[in-house]
């Protein structure tokens, strides 16, 4: 994720940074351009439709199916900024679930190899669900304190582990039943935020969905030349890729952000969440 400065227009104006998506458009611009320029030089100079009525009206279909587009815009870009926002919550949650978890461990005031254990497999549990949704798998440092079985859902073992050794401390009685029902509380919600993180990650947009806006994005453009051509002459060539860069720009955003887990420059810092509550919990338990 970027961390930037809101108030520096400038920079964001003209800076093309890697995530600008100037960098993925400009292939396509170009040749919307070169297309663009063979319309209005065919148009202009050899049909000399220019001397026509009929073509001009046009652009009244680009009038109405410009507003239907900006719906179907706003809508997938809010649908996307929803999944990332949510991934955020569940994020968040998992930070505040991995302190309170530790706290009440520390205020058990239990002997070091406990401590030892939670210390570790708490965040060990926030890099393992990290690498799930990443679809990798992670083991970690000192793996030795809780064994892992490759081929199985790595997050589900971790959590098994914690809960394990809740119930071992239960059953030699140095936690009361008590405890054990709040701790095991905290414990299940690691499970909860995994769950939702999976939903964001495993329900993409639908297919037909995303395959329409994108066709309908490019139809859109190629055809504003046709008739926009008799107003602004040569000067479609710059402004049609303008707008295939604006248009195109919103669904690719949008692509970016509706799974925020991934590495791309736009998602959730999860690596640095990650390494936090790493800090705070050992910070917590030593």
């Amino acid at each position: 994720m970027i961390n930037y400065n809101p108030k520096e227009w400038s920079h964001f104006i003209f800076h093309i940074h890697k995530a600008d998506t100037f960098r993925k458009l400009w292939p396509l611009m170009l040749g919307v351009a070169v297309f663009s320029g063979l319309i209005a030089f065919v148009e202009l100079n050899y049909l000399k439709l220019a001397e026509t009525t009929y073509i001009k009206n046009v652009g009244m279909m680009h009038n109405l199916l410009g507003f239907v587009i900006s719906m179907l815009l706003v809508f997938r870009t809010n649908t996307s900024y929803d999944r990332w926002w949510d991934g955020r919550k569940l994020l968040g949650a998992l930070t505040n679930v991995s302190r309170n978890f530790a706290i009440k461990i520390k205020a058990l005031n239990l002997d070091k190899e406990e401590n030892s254990f939670f210390k570790y497999a708490i965040p060990k549990y926030a890099f393992a669900l990290k690498e799930h949704l990443r679809e990798k798998q992670y083991f970690g440092k000192d793996s030795f304190l809780i064994e892992i079985d490759g081929g199985k859902h790595i997050p589900n073992q971790v959590a098994a582990s914690i809960v394990g050794r809740l119930y071992g401390l239960q059953a030699a009685h140095k936690i009361s039943q008590e405890q054990l029902i709040t701790l095991n509380a905290d414990a299940t919600q690691f499970t909860d935020i995994c769950g939702g993180c999976e939903r964001i990650r495993n329900t993409p947009i639908p297919f037909s969905y995303s395959a329409f806006i994108k066709k309908f994005i490019f139809i859109y453009v190629i055809t504003l030349p046709f008739g926009w051509v008799f107003s602004l002459g040569y000067f479609v060539v710059p402004i049609v890729p303008f707008i295939l860069y604006v248009l195109a720009s919103l669904e690719l955003i949008a692509e970016e952000i509706e799974n925020p887990f991934g590495v791309d420059a736009n998602d959730l810092p999860v690596d640095q969440i990650c390494s936090n509550i790493e800090k705070h919990v050992e910070e917590i338990l030593s």
